[in-house]
């Protein structure tokens, strides 16, 4: 396995499925966090996040520059678990990134890096329309994003109520 994306709703199971995938591979373990804290739940979330992996992890941050981050950290006998692809979209769109630049840099990164490369993001076009524009927005850059992903990954799993079922 080259590289994994792992997809799921919220609290399904996909950071922790992806992670034991992760642990499961010889080789130095590399988080890339892309989740900002805001506010003081995101602060309790991103701490029970950090509380979840031992010491063998090594933590970086890249809320916008997560290309730049896989670049850098990928290596062979290095495992990079990028948690999650939904809340880099949200930075990037709440930033007025070029979005699409972003993700075909991301493409590229992926399929060129030199080690194994699992990413996890949120499945949001399961639920209703959201009623604003920005949410709309969101929504289908997220969608858009997690096609390419799709596409560009060697496997593809779902996970819903924490079973993982795989897609490609």
């Amino acid at each position: 396995m080259t590289s994994l994306f792992v997809l799921g709703g919220a609290r399904s199971g996909k950071s922790r499925y992806a992670q034991a995938r992760a642990e499961a591979i010889a080789g130095e373990l590399v988080f890339i966090a892309t989740a900002q804290a805001f506010d003081a739940e995101m602060t309790d979330r991103i701490a029970r996040h950090r509380a979840d992996r031992d010491s063998r992890w090594l933590t970086v941050e890249a809320p916008i520059a997560l290309t730049e981050a896989i670049v850098e950290h990928g290596a062979p006998g290095r495992v990079l678990l990028v948690d999650c692809l939904t809340l880099w979209t949200s930075n990037l769109l709440l930033g007025e990134h070029d979005i699409d630049a972003a993700t075909q840099a991301l493409e590229h990164a992926i399929t060129t890096a030199p080690g194994p490369v699992i990413l996890v993001a949120n499945e949001v076009g399961l639920g209703i329309v959201p009623d604003n524009a920005l949410a709309r927005r969101f929504r289908d850059h997220a969608g858009l994003l997690n096609q390419r992903i799709a596409a560009a990954a060697d496997t593809v799993i779902l996970v819903t109520a924490g079973l993982p079922l795989s897609l490609k």
